[in-house]
């Protein structure tokens, strides 16, 4: 378990792509995560100058879209994480989930 947290630690950006479907970050150790952007309303409802300007934060460990006040780690793309808001929308879609 101890590499797994080293390894989502020492994870860092290289470089972003982002097309009407999906954003694919690059890590500098030759590793890319592409996710569908569907995972993330605020980018996929975005302006694509919005979604261009990015700034990568935490030395290369997370994006931030400053135009959007949006932020994604490499670790929860890594752990295959979307946005809170989608998480939330699945188990509320969900019909095994039962609210309190």
């Amino acid at each position: 378990m101890q590499h797994l947290d080293d390894e989502l630690r020492s994870a860092r950006v290289r470089d972003v792509e982002i097309s009407d479907d999906t954003l694919t970050v690059h890590l500098k150790d030759g590793r890319s995560i592409p996710c569908p952007l569907l995972w993330y309303p605020t980018l996929a409802e975005a302006f694509v100058e919005e979604r261009q300007n990015y700034r990568l934060i935490g030395d290369g460990t997370g994006i931030h879209w400053p135009d959007l006040d949006e932020d994604i780690s490499v670790r929860g793309m890594l752990l295959g994480r979307s946005s809170p808001t989608v998480d939330q929308q699945a188990r509320t879609d969900d019909p095994e989930t039962v609210s309190p």
